[in-house]
């Protein structure tokens, strides 16, 4: 299992000054510096690598998880984005439109290549695929094996919606089993599920539907686009105070069990079993995770 504490992850325009200045400031767990989408026209994706680059080398985002998303292969633009960005303080990439798990295994030999050219331990640079595509959904498990640097795949509702030729309906019944799919693909290849963007920003009700939906799915961050977002999103994604007194409760109870050869435990009439006790691990052990980044903040 990953080490990465990845609750949120903003998309910044990155040949945007006043975002990009702003976005030191943010406390989302991984910044997503957009090369992609977002930067608009074509003429702007130079000016967008050299901020990111002057302002990284700098020293602007001390302290902060960095993963630009770049363009896809039929871009045009891919080789020039990651032979500008793989630089100190880049922690990896976020690859859009990956169909199948040959895409991801092509960037991860070019980036290889990147690695080997320029003295930085092989791996060094991770994946983050973006699922944004009918067939990409379908290979979801294809693509998070297709590279040991993938970490995490995040789900593209809206580009998904599209190529499906479907609609995005309001009670996003349409999004529920790719949203079930990439979050199953991805803890059956140990990455990190991250689930769509929430596009009715302003409307934190309907996020918090979407928040409940998506961690009885299993995700566990998500894709954002405003930092009025975050704190509702870290406060789902994050382990409650009664979330880590129960999960000590278990492991001291299931210890105190084995000590005396008295098999499983008992906690509120429930057994102790060993679900309950790889689960309370886990909550701890991202417990600590966030405990150590505000420490670093």
């Amino acid at each position: 299992m990953s080490d990465y504490l990845m609750r949120s992850l903003l998309f910044v325009p990155a040949h945007n000054q006043r975002l990009m200045d702003s976005a030191m400031a943010v406390e989302a767990d991984v910044l997503l510096f957009d090369i992609e989408d977002s930067v608009q026209p074509v003429e702007n994706k130079q000016k967008a690598r050299d901020l990111v680059v002057k302002m990284v080398s700098e020293g602007a985002f001390q302290n902060k998880v960095i993963f630009p998303r770049i363009n896809d292969r039929e871009s045009g633009q891919l080789l020039k984005d990651v032979t500008q960005l793989t630089i100190d303080g880049i922690e990896g990439f976020m690859y859009p439109k990956a169909k199948k798990g040959e895409d991801i295994y092509f960037f991860d030999k070019l980036l290889e290549t990147i690695e080997y050219e320029r003295g930085f331990p092989i791996g060094t640079f991770k994946i983050i695929p973006l699922i944004e595509t009918a067939s990409a959904v379908l290979n979801a498990q294809d693509i998070c094996n297709a590279s040991k640097r993938v970490v995490a795949i995040a789900y593209g509702s809206e580009d998904f919606i599209a190529d499906l030729e479907g609609q995005h309906d309001l009670e996003h019944e349409s999004l529920f089993v790719p949203r079930n799919m990439i979050a199953m693909a991805a803890r059956a290849c140990k990455v990190i599920p991250i689930d769509t963007v929430h596009v009715r920003v302003k409307d934190l009700e309907d996020l918090e539907n979407n928040l409940i939906l998506s961690k009885k799915l299993g995700y566990e961050g998500m894709l954002c686009l405003n930092p009025i977002e975050l704190p509702l999103i870290h406060r789902y994604f994050s382990p409650s105070e009664q979330d880590v007194y129960e999960a000590k409760e278990i492991l001291r109870l299931d210890k105190e069990a084995r000590d005396n050869n008295q098999g499983v435990a008992i906690m509120n009439g429930k057994f102790v079993g060993p679900p309950f006790v790889l689960k309370a691990n886990k909550i701890l052990k991202k417990h600590h995770n966030i405990i150590n980044r505000n420490k670093n903040e």
